[in-house]
């Protein structure tokens, strides 16, 4: 068998695999737990909140790390499930490829906004990081961060909006025409499921309270390659223009475009200098 033939064997069988469900399975039980944590959490006091909810309230921490990972594998299956589902990337029309590709940044908007809430070391200087970004983008920054963030002036109310009802408002208007497709049983996946279920069970999620003399804070696994290059370039390039350029590309990645090869050069060769970038953070 030639190397073609089992590269193209290896994609078969990858695409085979009902990433859209998996997706659609942990979304379902992201929001079923993050309702139960919602119930006891106070944005005006989210240390202190998420504290109690960990030692006081009854199952609180199985259902905050319930939460935690399966918005984590929400975001990981639909990675796979944008792969997966590539080669028929030429049936969408530009509009359509456009939105189900715009739902991964908004995806990560919800995850990030999550570590925010946390209200620890690592979700208050990546949300201070944030805002900081935001309000270096000239003429519509501030606005921006009015509407997303506002730290500084309202705390974590607005973000836990926005986390709760806003972010994912936008998430399902992007994916509904491609959503409605799939219909998810938890009958249908057990094995995902009660994996999923029972790795809550015994890994706690983070939570990271201040540490005295700890001078250098990872954020968010998928922040912290951000992180690093905030430290080689301004803001306006490192926190916008670098990210915004993957989603140019994610936007035009169709086959039928012109200059798809090169588009998918750009990405490859981005994703690996993030990965770069990744791995020089991780071991500071």
């Amino acid at each position: 068998m030639t190397n073609l033939k089992r590269v193209e064997l290896k994609q078969s069988k990858f695409q085979k695999i009902k990433w859209g469900e998996y997706s659609l399975l942990a979304l379902y039980i992201s929001v079923l737990s993050g309702v139960i944590v919602a119930l006891q959490y106070d944005p005006a006091t989210p240390l202190y909140s998420v504290s109690t909810i960990d030692m006081l309230v009854p199952f609180g921490a199985y259902f905050r790390s319930l939460h935690f990972y399966s918005s984590q594998l929400f975001f990981l299956f639909c990675i796979c499930h944008v792969i997966g589902i590539f080669s028929k990337s030429q049936n969408y029309s530009r509009m359509q490829w456009i939105l189900l590709t715009a739902t991964l940044p908004v995806t990560l908007l919800i995850l990030f906004t999550g570590y925010i809430l946390r209200g620890d070391s690592t979700g208050f200087s990546a949300g201070m990081i944030a805002e900081s970004i935001l309000l270096d983008v000239p003429y519509i920054g501030r606005a921006i961060n009015n509407l997303f963030f506002s730290i500084s002036d309202n705390g974590m109310k607005r973000i836990y909006v926005n986390h709760i009802i806003g972010f994912g408002l936008l998430w399902g208007w992007l994916a509904w025409s491609h959503v409605k497709k799939y219909k998810v049983s938890l009958s249908h996946h057990v094995f995902v499921s009660t994996g999923i279920l029972i790795f809550s069970l015994f890994i706690a999620a983070p939570f990271e309270p201040d540490h005295l003399g700890v001078i250098h804070i990872s954020g968010p696994w998928f922040f912290i390659g951000l992180q690093e290059l905030l430290r080689y370039l301004p803001p306006m390039i490192a926190g916008i223009i670098f990210p915004f350029t993957m989603l140019i590309a994610l936007a035009f990645l169709q086959k039928r475009n012109h200059g798809f090869r090169y588009i998918l050069l750009f990405i490859s060769i981005w994703l690996l200098f993030y990965a770069l970038l990744t791995g020089i953070g991780l071991n500071r």
